[in-house]
């Protein structure tokens, strides 16, 4: 199978934040693309309906429950991935935690340390415990799903921005450490996906004035729809380029 003429075919990816969104996006686009997806997410019902819909179209994927802020929960769901796919060639770090609005007057010290855990930390951990099957392998290619907000900020996420910021950072440093591996470490910023209750939106996004609750409240707009598909495509070309590039023998 192939997605847009590019071609996963004999890859394994895992996909973290896999059960919703951009995540679930991702995964199911790269099975369309030929690729072996494990499916991780906080929610367990969410990551294995992921791997379901995946099944039902005749491809192989699985389902693993993981808090990617909790160490010895990324151990064991690297090693349940392992074994069912012993190299892996893709890894996408898509998981967010929930993060409350704020200023850093606002914050508790235990809201910001869970943030940075799970956005920063969980990115970590993850990248850490596939990084050697990855080399072993011969390289491929880490993504991690940062923001807008990571380079623009808005007002009263100041958790958020700063998590997604450090991500641009991490996928830097990531980059230049592991190169003469054959690994390619890059971040997609996409902007606000409205796949929540309007509700939930509001209260992430707005401040509740007419045009926003009109916002929030109409169906997902063109432009979000534009939006996955950006991210999308844009994970399949960080491995079709590292791919291409990959030296022979």
């Amino acid at each position: 199978m192939t997605s847009g003429g590019f071609s996963l075919q004999g890859k394994n990816a895992v996909v973290t934040g896999a059960g919703a969104g951009i995540g679930r996006a991702i995964a199911l686009a790269f099975v369309q693309a030929g690729a072996q997806v494990a499916c991780i997410d906080l929610d367990e019902k969410a990551a294995e309906a992921t791997a379901g819909e995946i099944a039902k179209n005749g491809a192989h994927a699985i389902g693993v429950t993981c808090d990617v802020g909790v160490e010895n929960d990324v151990e064991a769901a690297a090693a349940k991935v392992l074994a069912a796919f012993p190299s892996v060639h893709v890894l996408v770090n898509g998981a967010a935690g929930h993060d409350p609005n704020g200023s850093v007057l606002e914050y508790s010290l235990a809201d910001w340390n869970r943030v940075m855990t799970v956005n920063v930390g969980g990115a970590f951990m993850v990248s850490r415990a596939f990084l050697p099957a990855m080399i072993a392998a011969g390289g491929g290619s880490i993504i991690h799903i940062a923001s807008q907000m990571g380079s623009v900020a808005a007002p009263r996420r100041a958790a958020y921005c700063t998590s997604k910021g450090a991500l641009i950072q991490l996928a830097k440093a990531m980059a230049t450490d592991h190169a003469a591996q054959n690994i390619r470490v890059n971040t997609l910023s996409p902007g606000a996906i409205r796949d929540q209750p309007a509700g939930e939106t509001l209260r992430r996004h707005g401040n509740g004035t007419p045009r926003v609750r009109a916002e929030a409240s109409a169906r997902p707009s063109r432009a979000t729809r534009r939006n996955r598909r950006g991210c999308r495509l844009s994970c399949e070309r960080c491995f079709a380029i590292h791919d291409r590039r990959r030296p022979a023998g």
